[in-house]
């Protein structure tokens, strides 16, 4: 078996944390992502709704969950709804799980077929006092396309036009920001691709390769350790193609004396990691391109000192871009006034233009609540980078870190991110 799933435990445990939040005469429904067509007959590579899967496990398309703790008949409090195989389905597109792998798998032992949701949601919601769905408000959403969780709450306000409604998207957002052990193990265990896949290209890089090559080694070693993937778009970016922050082409030759950075990384069982390495192509790094890498590295580990549980996310941005105007200054990339005057972060932002760091799960932007604090348990990218177009030059280092009680601990602490190391790896 290419990996074997998490235990149900993680998805009882989640459901059971939830189900303590809903009010009293609650019902709780949460459905699949929609198919997205491509063209003619396609369709783009299924993702699961992230909450669905977070409550759930389950990856595949026409699955719903219903969730009603104070239910009369005490077998409809938790209810499963998945995609009924047939012989054509199975011919087609393969296995589907079967009712019984469905409660294995999540834990819920009452589990129906998907044509059966319409008529137990309207069933029970006659018990409710208010439905409470899902709904997408993470911040940096902009997108007008309708969800499946969108169409089951049109349909719910048509059926039950003088029930209360709430949203589950606070609720889960403050869960799915604490992470669970078990969880941090999914990611960590990303890492180990990530890892792998990073050292592979250490050894390959060289002037001459084509950035899509790369961008081929880490694909190889992920599936090839029972990964499904990457874990987002890889940036596979040589030269001045370092500057364009999520410059996804990697169309380009590696060239002599150029940097590559590449933000790659792998996922396991639907968690992610978020990786960013800068090498140099030939091997060696001038002596520039060593006093950037220098001055961004001092930016994460200082970073990583400030990411610590009670300063506000905002707070904590804007002491890092005091760290990196500092070194900018180092760098003569701005002056000494520019950093004193009023106008300090407007310098600060021609060459680091972006946050820090995001939390960290199962997406790779993973939800955040508006005015974020930093709490125990919670996972955080650190991703300072300093970008030089009339240098062709931009370097970004990225590890992610548990935030913990005395100390962080970083996920990514074995894979090579000082200059010598990074050298004499490519070297050997």
């Amino acid at each position: 078996m290419r990996m074997s799933p998490p235990d149900a435990a993680l998805f009882i445990e989640n459901r059971a944390r939830l189900c303590e939040q809903l009010e009293a005469g609650t019902l709780a429904a949460i459905t699949s992502n929609l198919a997205s067509p491509t063209n003619a007959d396609e369709f783009h590579l299924y993702k699961q709704n992230s909450n669905l899967y977070y409550l759930t496990g389950i990856g595949q398309n026409e699955t719903s969950v219903i969730l009603f703790p104070k239910a009369q008949n005490p077998s409809q409090r938790e209810i499963l709804f998945v995609q009924e195989s047939d012989p054509m389905t199975v011919i087609w597109e393969g296995h589907k799980l079967s009712i019984e792998e469905a409660r294995e798998r999540t834990g819920i032992e009452n589990v129906k077929y998907a044509s059966e949701f319409e008529a137990t949601f309207r069933q029970l919601a006659v018990e409710a006092e208010t439905l409470a769905f899902d709904t997408n408000e993470h911040p940096r959403l902009n997108s007008a396309v309708a969800t499946g969780n969108d169409a089951l709450i049109a349909n719910a306000k048509g059926w039950f036009p003088l029930h209360r409604l709430s949203r589950l998207s606070p609720l889960l957002t403050e869960m799915r920001m604490i992470k669970s052990e078990r969880e941090v193990a999914q990611i960590q265990k990303a890492w180990e691709l990530t890892e792998a896949g990073f050292r592979r290209v250490l050894g390959f890089v060289r002037p001459g390769v084509g950035e899509w090559e790369v961008e081929a080694e880490y694909i190889h070693e992920f599936t090839r350790g029972g990964s499904h993937g990457f874990a987002y778009s890889p940036i596979v970016a040589s030269g001045a193609n370092a500057c364009v922050l999520h410059y996804t082409e990697n169309n380009q030759v590696c060239q002599e004396g150029d940097l590559l950075l590449m933000d790659v990384a792998s996922e396991w069982n639907g968690w992610k990691s978020d990786m960013t390495r800068t090498i140099p192509v030939n091997g060696k790094f001038t002596p520039r391109q060593r006093e950037v890498y220098e001055a961004v590295l001092h930016v994460m580990k200082k970073a990583e000192r400030l990411l610590r549980p009670g300063i506000a996310i905002s707070e904590y941005q804007e002491k890092v871009q005091r760290v990196m105007g500092a070194e900018l200054v180092k760098l003569a990339l701005i002056t000494h006034e520019e950093l004193e005057s009023e106008d300090w972060l407007t310098a600060v932002r021609r060459y680091f233009m972006h946050g820090t760091s995001h939390h960290l799960g199962i997406d790779v932007h993973d939800v955040t609540a508006p005015h974020c604090v930093v709490e125990e348990g919670m996972v955080f990218t650190i991703e300072p980078g300093i970008y030089i177009p009339e240098e062709n030059l931009g370097i970004r280092l990225e590890d992610n870190y548990y935030i913990g009680a005395t100390e962080n601990v970083n996920l990514s602490a074995t894979v090579p991110l000082e200059v010598d190391e990074i050298e004499a790896l490519m070297r050997s």
